[in-house]
């Protein structure tokens, strides 16, 4: 004889013995795929969870009316012989819903016999036991049927701990379980339009389950969302309004300009800017030439000045640059060497605080043959706009201040300043503390923005100066921040007061296309997914981009999802509280197609969540009509100056991959919501927005690909208006949208 092994065969055993149609216990199963001869088996049966066999008392009549308890054996001498199951029941150790989810067999055979293969128990549930009565017959049972969805609800039962909800295409059933819900409502998404389903629901505890309820029948079709977007009014924070921003064009302007609200300049051309003569280089974008590019004016600050006034005038915000590397352009002359950096004699150098080595007193007329000092710059611009306060924490219309551009590339970018060693975090750190100390001694409510960096890796380890880890404390930003905390507490005030950085998606296509590369007006469905799923990396904690053929930045973050923004904030919460977040630079790409409005709109609804102080579109070179449409769905959207309000609600999306919702309230009008509704997909959507009270008329503004087309600008198209109430909108938002809805 030979010894047959131990396995278990994983069958789910529990169910409810009342969906089995016209079936009551006991319930008589066939035995499958056995055997040809005589076997003698003996049968242990397991419930999930549990170590020890106890808890079930299982009776069966075999072959020949054996009855045995727990374990059996009888003879089996064809396939197809039947087991009837004579009663079966648990006490309370046994979870509700636990189940017998194996079954084991020993025993032998002779000759040529062989082993059963499956033995098949469809599972039963029924009989008695676990002390106590069965719940009541769940009532009230109701269906609601509509685009690949079926949505039940009913009454609570008395003693229930559970619910099973059976479905079947045949009012006499049987009855296939869907779903063990713990509450008294349950979705069914494995259906199909234009089938009709019945559904009957019972009610469990540890004594059992009751009868079926009666049943209902539905029919999918129609307009049950997709995704569901739920807001929570009891969660909210002011929006900053500075996050609807755009770097400046100098020398021009920019086409078609939606109401932004902050002014950048920024950039390469402003680390070596001379303000006594406004002079600057152009480093590696053109030559490292010095010109008079920014200004030809020979009024000091005359590259600055005039944007202050007009973003003054437009009641606005400017962002102006301070220089920190060290040496401004001295000349207008055009190339400079790089064989043997810094040619010295084609800079000036950069004293922070005047008084350090000079006596005389700030002037707005500086002499242009010495060295260039920072904290008079900064004193010069304020006396430009008298009563102003420019630099104050009071005015309306501030000017803040940026440490430099990208200071870990100066090696490259301005290898005219620098030479080909790039300057050390520590020595960068230690330069930061000396001009934000000479700003602040003139300017204690300056709001000063830094370290301003390129991109992922300046943020990370320093463009790989720094040992770094994915989530140790030893990024640069921990080494900034700590480093700050001590020298502010030291001067007794915040030194830089928001960590400012440059965003532009690492995403790329099959054949090795950046999204900011893609300026075309048609691009493929695969390109538009990737522009419109990137702003996910700056927030979302499931997204890693599995499609990205160069996703290198979740490699340095050990294959997990990137969230920039939240990786920021609990650094800073941890290490320098009083820090605000900036991005002073981004770009989302697909400037010409409809996935640029798109990617940008979510671009500043993820601001306005994360938090940010600030945030400043980087216009690219060419058109961008597309991505400018974008501020649009916030800014001006009816063209009559309605905004996004300032109190951003929280929500949250089902289907985030797909669409999402920011929402709003106006601080000054507390019956005012504002909605901005984004579909990401390829296809309609069909979006429930739930939580927030509304009263009055929604009134819609949309953009899509046919809206936006001959459009000069890109604007959203009024939608027209419905009344409203209740907690509850539905929509459906066309493939690739923006959607603006002013509740009111």
């Amino acid at each position: 004889m030979k010894r047959i092994s131990w396995f278990l065969l994983p069958a789910i055993l529990y169910a409810l013995c009342g969906f089995a149609a016209g079936q009551s216990c006991p319930v008589t199963y066939t035995i499958t795929n056995s055997w040809p001869g005589g076997f003698q088996v003996s049968l242990l049966i397991t419930n999930t969870g549990t170590t020890a066999i106890n808890g079930w008392t299982v009776e069966w009549t075999f072959p020949g009316n054996q009855q045995i308890t727990q374990l059996w054996g009888g003879n089996v001498s064809a396939q197809g012989e039947t087991v009837t199951v004579t009663s079966l029941s648990w006490d309370a150790s046994i979870p509700v819903g636990g189940t017998m989810s194996s079954v084991g067999f020993t025993g032998t055979v002779t000759g040529a016999n062989t082993a059963p293969t499956a033995f098949i128990l469809n599972g039963v549930v029924c009989g008695s036991g676990g002390g106590g009565n069965p719940p009541s017959t769940p009532a009230g049972l109701t269906a609601a049927a509509g685009n690949g969805l079926v949505t039940l609800s009913w009454a609570a039962s008395t003693g229930a701990i559970s619910y099973n909800v059976g479905r079947s295409t045949s009012s006499a059933g049987p009855y296939t379980t869907v779903g063990t819900p713990t509450v008294t409502s349950f979705t069914d998404s494995t259906v199909t339009n234009g089938t009709t389903y019945f559904y009957v629901v019972n009610a469990a505890n540890t004594a059992g389950a009751s009868a079926n309820s009666a049943p209902v029948s539905v029919t999918p079709s129609g307009s049950i969302p997709n995704v569901t977007v739920t807001i929570n009014p009891a969660s909210t924070q002011a929006i900053s309004p500075w996050i609807y921003g755009i770097n400046g064009i100098t020398g021009g302007s920019i086409p078609n300009l939606p109401n932004v609200t902050i002014t950048r300049l920024g950039g390469n051309r402003w680390t070596a800017y001379n303000w006594t003569t406004n002079a600057s280089n152009a480093g590696s974008d053109f030559n490292y030439e010095n010109d008079n590019f920014l200004s030809s004016s020979s009024i000091a600050g005359e590259a600055v000045r005039p944007t202050i006034a007009s973003d003054i005038a437009a009641g606005q915000a400017t962002l102006m640059t301070v220089q920190l590397q060290g040496l401004v352009a001295g000349d207008e002359n055009g190339p400079v060497s790089i064989s043997n950096p810094p040619d010295l004699t084609r800079f000036k150098t950069v004293v922070d605080k005047k008084s350090t080595v000079s006596s005389a007193p700030f002037t707005t007329t500086p002499l242009t043959t010495g060295p260039v000092f920072m904290d008079e710059f900064a004193w010069a611009m304020d006396q430009k706009f008298p009563g102003v306060g420019i630099f104050g924490g009071s005015t309306a219309t501030p000017t803040f201040v940026d440490l430099d551009n990208e200071p870990e590339l100066w090696n490259t970018t301005h290898l005219e300043v620098q030479g080909p060693t790039r300057i050390t975090s520590a020595n960068y750190i230690a330069n930061t503390m000396t001009l934000t100390q000479a700003l602040k001694d003139q300017f204690p409510q300056m709001t000063i923005f830094g370290p301003v960096h390129y991109g992922f890796l300046g943020i990370y380890n320093w463009q790989t100066e720094l040992s770094a880890t994915p989530t140790g404390a030893n990024w640069f930003t921990d080494k900034y921040l700590e480093a700050l905390s001590t020298a502010s507490a030291a001067y007794g005030r915040p030194l830089v007061d928001v960590y400012d950085f440059h965003w532009y998606p690492e995403d790329y296509d099959s054949n090795g296309l950046r999204v900011t590369s893609m300026t075309g007006s048609t691009l493929t469905d695969a390109q538009m997914q990737l522009v419109v799923q990137a702003p996910r990396n700056l927030w979302d904690p499931t997204f890693t981009d599995p499609g990205n053929s160069n996703p290198w930045v979740n490699q340095v973050l050990g294959n997990t999802p990137i969230q920039i923004l939240p990786r920021l904030q609990a650094k800073i919460a941890s290490e320098f509280p009083s820090m605000k977040l900036s991005i002073s630079e981004y770009e989302a790409g697909a400037f010409n197609n409809i996935a640029g409005t798109v990617a940008q709109a979510d671009e500043l609804g993820v601001f306005a969540t994360e938090g940010l102080f600030a945030a400043m579109f980087w216009p690219p070179s060419g058109t961008f009509d597309y991505s400018l449409a974008g501020f649009r769905a916030y800014r001006n959207f009816d063209g009559a100056n309605s905004n996004f309000g300032d109190i951003l609600l929280q929500s949250t999306s089902s289907n985030p991959q797909n669409a999402t919702v920011y929402a709003s309230k106006d601080s000054t009008n507390p019956n005012r919501v504002v909605f901005v509704a984004i579909n990401r997909s390829s296809a309609s959507q069909i979006v429930a927005i739930t939580g927030a009270q509304l009263s009055g008329s929604a009134h819609m503004y949309q953009i899509t690909a046919a809206t936006a087309q001959g459009q000069t600008p890109v604007t959203p198209v009024s939608l027209g208006q419905t009344a409203v109430s209740g907690s509850s909108l539905t929509l459906t938002l066309p493939a690739y949208s923006v959607t603006t809805i002013d509740v009111h």
